[in-house]
């Protein structure tokens, strides 16, 4: 049987669930992506590619905090700037909200050019648009080497739940063909929030020339907008899940996925595909975890193992399917991230890289999570059921709320 990667790049058919999947990303061939897990690995391999930077750098990020990773990234930038290359930075209005004005005034003074997305006024709005937030987490340098994940620019042990274990995410770096698809929406966003603040732009945006391949891996960059793109990364996920013929495994802090996606797993598991859900065990957002439980009665029936992280916080958002389709990237599997959020994903057709991914994963798993047996969740006391239940009450109405109960809930 062909594997997912061959259907996917020989355009064979996949199973459906509602329709043809609109809006899937071109594949890339030619690429080299390298898998980097937790700032560990992703910190010293930006600063090192800003270093050496000749003339283009362009960092969205929905949090960038004055703490150990933060300041290192952002003297880099400083530097890159004092030498005359072009720095420009996107950062969300309510991620930053913790960092203190000073930090991107000596950015701006450096010479990094700075837009904010939504920023914040003093008095609370209850408008839709106020939730709509840049949660992508993208870098470029020079038209050589990219930067997609999950991992935002503040240390391991900012927030991390934990007094000694990292937070744990990934991110991947990329160089190759692929790099020419994450441009355009990078100078997109760009050109959107100078049009908003009526600022003219100062220089011409960068454009690479054709990029020559840097490896052999077949790759996808897939966004998702309020524009074009409102569903691409939810139907990825759905294209490559009712195609799993072997295995599942997705790792998703705030999973809350619509009745399709839901539905998907349920059915994968009754016909033999082995699906493994990695959730969080230490929430920092309570209300969104009770109401993640109140699936799991449900998804464990059909079969379906769910872990919980119990070492810090978990942050990654990744998946692996069958043997050759992995995906890394900034979206959560929930309503914000699938509905609401700019998000970004680079999803990998390679069987070495999905099979690290793989093993990362399950060697996490191994040191700090716990499998929900069903047993012991059927149980839990009623008050607990009742905790959950009312958080999931409360989340189907906010889906209702900002137009999306037909999508999500069920």
């Amino acid at each position: 049987m062909p594997t997912i990667a061959s259907r996917i790049l020989n355009r064979l058919p996949l199973r459906k669930t509602r329709q043809d999947f609109p809006g899937i990303a071109a594949i890339r061939r030619g690429n080299a992506i390298t898998l980097l897990k937790n700032g560990f690995e992703f910190f010293p391999a930006l600063a090192a590619a800003i270093d050496s930077a000749t003339h283009d750098i362009r960092i969205e990020t929905y949090i960038f905090r004055d703490d150990a990773a933060g300041l290192m990234i952002a003297d880099a930038l400083k530097r890159a700037a004092k030498r005359g290359v072009s720095v420009r930075v996107v950062v969300d209005g309510i991620g930053i909200g913790d960092t203190p004005a000073a930090f991107f005034i000596a950015l701006k003074q450096a010479g990094v050019e700075l837009a904010i997305f939504r920023p914040e006024r003093k008095f609370f709005n209850f408008r839709k648009s106020r939730l709509r937030r840049v949660h992508r987490k993208v870098a470029l340098v020079d038209g050589r080497i990219g930067f997609v994940g999950g991992i935002n620019l503040l240390d391991d042990l900012t927030d991390s739940l934990s007094d000694s274990a990292p937070r744990y995410d990934y991110a991947v770096q990329v160089e190759g063909p692929l790099l020419a698809d994450i441009y355009p929406a990078v100078n997109r966003l760009w050109q959107v929030l100078l049009w908003s603040s009526l600022r003219q732009q100062k220089t011409a945006l960068y454009v690479p020339d054709q990029i020559a391949p840097a490896g052999e891996m077949a790759a996808k960059f897939v966004v998702r907008d309020n524009f074009r793109y409102r569903r691409s990364i939810e139907y990825e996920y759905l294209s490559a899940i009712t195609s799993a013929t072997k295995s599942i495994l997705i790792v998703s802090p705030y999973f809350l996925p619509g009745r399709i996606m839901r539905r998907a797993l349920r059915e994968a598991a009754r016909r033999g595909v082995a699906v493994t859900l990695l959730l969080q065990g230490r929430a920092d957002h309570a209300l969104l975890q009770l109401a993640t439980r109140a699936l799991y009665d449900q998804l464990l029936n059909a079969g379906v193992s769910i872990y919980e992280y119990e070492r810090a916080m978990m942050h990654g958002k990744v998946a692996v399917v069958d043997d050759d389709w992995a995906t890394v990237g900034s979206s959560n599997l929930d309503p914000f991230s699938l509905f609401l959020n700019r998000e970004a994903n680079v999803i990998v057709l390679n069987a070495g890289f999905a099979n690290q991914l793989r093993d990362s994963v399950v060697a996490e798993m191994g040191q700090g999570a716990r499998q929900m047996q069903v047993s012991d969740w059927r149980r839990r006391g009623i008050c607990l059921r009742a905790k959950s239940w009312l958080a999931y009450g409360m989340a189907r109405l906010i889906a209702g709320a900002i137009g999306f109960k037909n999508e999500w809930g069920g």
